[in-house]
């Protein structure tokens, strides 16, 4: 806005220092020429707030996909973490039952070194002491009941030396067996253990970087809007700056028309052409979108009347292409004019046409974006820049 009061307060400072009469045609064809350069500008800002929304969709519809990606990574994640927690449990009690199976293990250890220590006693004992036979057991006794239990007392007490040594050695080593396959269970658990878990970082890592790749998105989209609000700004300038300097130059152009002392330049004073219509050039003669635009076009309200530029006979009047509604008129000496994207002709192909008369009406017909009218200059066929003719 401050860029659009200077230059306004220029505007109104050349046309107060300007004797009445002077050449404002000079400061016309200036202020048009920076209308055209800020339509050049703004359509610049078009294109770039374009390209830079159409970054942002994409971006935005990156991080949407990704964020699908994030959620099954997500979701994997948690799946093998209760998988982990489960053989983690698995594995704690494996580890439990070595250890208890362990200290059991020593408690029959210490168990069978107690009883063998007693077995060895009463060997020696048993060595020491007399050997008691059969028929001394016979010829002791009192009566035949009492032989027959203390046959059966010797007997008992040497059954049960070899069953209690018989019977710690067997359960030692059952209790050893047993030990050693609850040891190779729990070495397969942590082995599938210590799997899981590998599988649990890796699927870590890639939800880590899909995150990662998430945030630079949309710190590059944040970045595009940024730059997208800038441009958007530059643009809303250029558009207050463009809607002053249109303003001047209409009324330069009334006053240009309304001066009776007006004389065109001496360089072109033999066209003999007036303006068509008055409104500042929104596009200027020459290269355009990489292409030659071959007229001027002139920013009027639809329906403004066109005027012939000269006298002259009408060529062509219809549809043309991307002209929409064209009127051509022959001037003679190899001069001719045209008027593009008319919303009506007011004129007939042949007829004789004076200077200044209605020939039709500003519209938006063909390729245009905006009721304006589309003013050609012709030499021969080949199309020069209008303003060296007005």
């Amino acid at each position: 806005m401050g860029r659009r009061r200077v230059l306004l307060l220029v505007i109104a400072f050349l046309v107060a220092a300007t004797p009445a009469g002077a050449d404002n045609y000079h400061r016309k064809r200036a202020i048009d020429e920076r209308i055209s350069a800020l339509n050049a500008k703004i359509a610049t800002a078009r294109s770039k707030e374009g390209i830079l929304t159409q970054q942002i969709s994409v971006a935005t519809a990156k991080i949407r996909a990704l964020q699908n990606d994030v959620d099954s990574a997500q979701a994997r994640l948690v799946a093998l973490e209760n998988v982990l927690a489960i053989h983690q449990q698995r594995l704690d009690r494996l580890t439990e039952l070595v250890r208890l199976q362990t200290e059991k293990l020593n408690l029959l250890r210490r168990s069978y070194h107690i009883a063998l220590t007693r077995l060895e006693r009463r060997l020696i004992d048993s060595y020491e002491t007399p050997a008691v036979t059969t028929v001394d057991v016979v010829l002791s006794s009192t009566s035949f009941r009492s032989m027959l239990d203390d046959l059966e007392y010797v007997s008992s007490i040497s059954t049960q030396n070899q069953h209690i040594a018989g019977a710690l050695d067997t359960a030692r080593k059952e209790m050893y067996a047993l030990r050693q396959r609850t040891r190779h269970t729990r070495h397969q658990a942590a082995v599938e253990t210590a799997a899981v878990r590998t599988r649990v970082d890796e699927q870590h890592a890639v939800a880590a970087q899909l995150i990662s790749s998430q945030e630079q998105l949309a710190n590059a989209r944040a970045s595009t809007r940024a730059s997208l609000e800038s441009v958007s700004e530059s643009k809303h300038e250029y558009l207050h700056e463009l809607e002053g300097l249109a303003a001047e130059s209409a009324a330069l152009a009334a006053k240009i028309r309304s001066s009776s002392s007006y004389s065109a330049p001496s360089h072109v004073s033999s066209s003999g052409l007036i303006w068509p219509v008055n409104g500042p050039i929104t596009s200027p003669f020459g290269m355009r979108w990489g292409r030659m635009h071959e007229g001027i076009d002139i920013g009027v309200p639809y329906g403004t009347p066109i005027h012939s530029a000269a006298a002259g006979t009408v060529v062509y009047c219809g549809w043309m292409s991307g002209y929409g509604n064209l009127v051509a008129v022959d001037h003679g000496g190899g001069l001719s004019t045209a008027y593009g994207h008319q919303s009506s002709i007011a004129v007939s192909c042949g007829q004789s046409v004076a200077q200044g008369q209605v020939i039709g009406y500003v519209g938006c017909t063909g390729h245009c974006f905006g009721p304006h009218l589309h003013f050609e200059v012709r030499v021969n066929g080949t199309p020069v820049d209008p303003l060296g003719y007005l």
